[in-house]
């Protein structure tokens, strides 16, 4: 049974598993929407949104946390430049997901995640 398990584990290894999220959530902060499934969209919403929520403080430590996570410069400074102060009032839900319909290969659900 897998009562109160959150991990998604999208079909990957840990190690792979990472490198994916952390890619897609670079990519989401970089190009502010991107398309991609269902499944991969849910799983990587609240990393975007604790790294927003992070983001709204601009200080040395900040950058160093969201660093861990984003390993881009461009993406990390775009959060403490760009983002955190557009989203400086809103205590949260910074990001919607929009259903497209279905992939032709395999009818995957694919969504578009976006900010608000």
């Amino acid at each position: 049974m897998r009562h109160r398990k959150k991990r998604v584990k999208l079909g990957r290894e840990s190690g792979p598993r990472r490198a994916l999220l952390k890619n897609l959530a670079t990519q989401v902060i970089l190009y502010e929407k991107v398309r991609t499934t269902q499944a991969k969209a849910k799983a990587i919403r609240p990393i975007v949104e604790k790294i927003i929520t992070r983001g709204k403080v601009k200080s040395v430590h900040t950058k160093r946390m969201i660093g861990r996570y984003i390993r881009q410069p461009k993406a990390v400074m775009k959060v403490l430049d760009v983002l955190g102060p557009r989203y400086k009032d809103r205590k949260g839900g910074y990001t919607r997901i929009i259903k497209m319909g279905q992939r032709a290969g395999d009818g995957a659900p694919m969504v578009s995640i976006e900010f608000v």
